[in-house]
């Protein structure tokens, strides 16, 4: 059984293309959302989720509809292998259902890992950096010892400007509004043009 899952983030976005093209592709079922990507708790896909079945194909518009990161998607889809559930991205020409497929998946799988090490490094080596030029003596007040070294993290992935904000919150566990209280504690000049908090 096909089942469709379409999403958009606010209610001023219409969710008639996907479905439109959803159906067209032959879904018997469609799950819709109104929520963004970056949520945790979606209700419609949770429930898509619980009420699969071995043999079903969940079909989407995009990838980006489902995951809301790399890793959350290539999380789902090896519960959907595991289930032997297929997964179809209509724009993306991807069908885990086949061998090429599959082996797209797990290049995606490879450049998630890759992602978390290379961030896992950058922030372990702006702590070190941020030690040998003694900025963690001292923590700012009214941060614990474990804020201080996530405050340090922020000021280091920030200031090397290779990752967006969304990307340094996300890695860090943080909101943007701690993200950006914590350059404050460390007096970090905030750039009212930068373009990296999308």
């Amino acid at each position: 059984m096909k089942i469709g899952y379409a999403r958009v983030s606010t209610k001023d976005q219409n969710l008639d293309l996907q479905i439109d093209a959803l159906q067209k592709d032959g879904c018997e079922k469609t799950y819709t959302e109104v929520m963004s990507g970056t949520k945790y708790d979606r209700p419609q896909l949770q429930e898509m989720v619980a009420n699969l079945r071995k043999g079903d194909i969940v079909v989407v518009w995009k990838l980006d509809r489902l995951g809301r990161s790399l890793k959350h998607l290539v999380e789902l889809v090896n519960l959907f292998i595991q289930q032997e559930v297929g997964l179809r991205s209509l724009h993306d020409h991807i069908d885990t259902t086949t061998p090429q497929g599959r082996l797209i998946f797990n290049i995606f799988a490879s450049l998630a890992e890759f992602e978390r090490d290379l961030i896992q490094e950058r922030t372990t080596a702006g702590l070190a950096a941020a030690r040998a030029r003694g900025r963690m003596g001292g923590k700012p007040k009214g941060l614990s010892q474990k804020n201080e070294s996530i405050a340090c993290a922020a000021e280091t992935l920030y200031k090397e400007g290779k990752l967006t904000v969304s990307q340094i919150i996300s890695q860090l566990g943080i909101a943007r509004s701690t993200f950006y209280n914590y350059l404050r504690h460390r007096g970090v000049a905030i750039s009212s043009t930068y373009t990296r908090n999308k």
